[in-house]
């Protein structure tokens, strides 16, 4: 017939050949055709690649309305062709629109609402299988709170002492400079230890925590929550908050004000080296200044603050642990974020510390 078109495809049909040969068919192709008929009688070969094409050409005579056949075929191209034939569609998906200002606005804030939602969830069911269900209805699972004891509060000793230590070292240098021109180098030892007991200790060891600890606990849900272990867990009756994150918080809770007395120590240690050496104070008369000036209520002050911050820091990393999705990659991600939402949370509740003992 004189409105059917009819092409001969050559000896081998690849990536290459196919899309010549759909070119050649897409310029050629009319409306006005009634039908366009693909001689693969001199085919030989054809690929996975090639096949798809093939496959291409067929979209396009549908979209033109023109009835597409092909003939000639025979062996293994027929047997490819009736294998790749039935139920095929190609979808021409044209790029959706990038989202405007208010739509991202909107996405964002529902995102956070959602986000907001379950953390508070996840924050009340925590502390009461910790603080009420665990003393109340089940006995507290001591195994796990002393080994995560073990890798939260013990090794973690030697790193929070010695970072305080060099802090303590580097603020009383900083102070000794500024009061050398009046001979009041006494007073550096009522700067660093009222400093380290009611800010500098709790803050310093909150974020070595945060960074050894916080980060180690969400790898490890993650790394559940990816494997699909946290819903086995669910499946078989388990509550996730008294199994897995209750002898966590019990951990921290027992970890970090033991932590911050060190850390108060540490830093003052290394402020009484810098009187000793530097100002040229004898250490007596640097501790007794320093026991003159530090008060029980500022000691306090660090350790409520330290109760606050662990609890934080597990929260946060079991949020996002559990949230996680995807693989290695995932995980990376979400370790990440806990550590710098532990820091801004820490620092966000301290601000929050230090206005309430600045009026009360």
């Amino acid at each position: 017939m004189a409105d059917e078109l009819k092409i001969s495809a050559g000896e081998e049909i690849n990536l290459e050949t196919g899309r010549a040969l759909f070119e050649d068919v897409e310029k050629r192709l009319k409306k006005e055709n009634t039908a366009l008929i693909l001689d693969l009688s001199g085919v030989r070969n054809m690929d996975s690649r090639g096949g798809a094409w093939i496959l291409r050409i067929k979209q396009l005579a549908e979209s033109l309305g023109v009835r597409f056949e092909y003939q000639g075929e025979t062996g293994l191209v027929a047997e490819y062709l009736r294998l790749i034939t039935p139920g095929f569609k190609y979808i021409d998906k044209k790029p959706e629109p990038a989202p405007g200002f208010f739509e991202y606005l909107g996405d964002g804030f529902f995102k956070i609402r959602k986000e907001y939602a379950d953390a508070k969830n996840l924050a009340i069911d925590v502390l009461y299988w910790t603080f009420l269900a665990s003393f109340d209805k089940k006995k507290i699972r001591w195994s796990s709170v002393m080994d995560e004891l073990h890798e939260i509060g013990f090794r973690a000793i030697g790193i929070v002492a010695l970072i305080n230590y060099l802090l303590g070292f580097v603020v009383a240098m900083l102070a000794a400079a500024q009061v050398r021109h009046w001979g009041a180098g006494i007073y550096v030892a009522d700067l660093v230890s009222i400093g380290f007991a009611r800010e500098l200790a709790p803050i310093m060891a909150s974020i070595i925590v945060s960074a050894r600890s916080g980060a180690a606990i969400t790898a490890e849900i993650s790394t559940m929550t990816v494997q699909e272990e946290v819903d086995a867990l669910k499946g078989m009756g388990f509550n996730v908050s008294y199994f897995l994150i209750a002898p966590k918080v019990l951990a921290m809770v027992i970890a970090m004000p033991c932590l911050v007395i060190i850390a108060m120590a540490a830093g003052i240690w290394g402020g009484l080296h810098v009187g000793m050496f530097i100002i040229g104070l004898d250490a007596g008369q640097w501790m007794q200044e320093t026991f003159a000036a530090l008060r029980v209520g500022d000691m306090v002050q660090g350790i409520l603050k330290s109760l606050v911050f662990g609890i934080i820091i597990v929260l946060v990393a079991c949020h996002n642990g559990l949230r996680v999705s995807g693989g290695a990659r995932g995980v990376g991600l979400m370790t990440t974020r806990s550590v710098v939402m532990d820091i801004f949370f820490i620092v966000a509740s301290d601000v929050i510390f230090a206005t309430l003992f600045y009026y009360i």
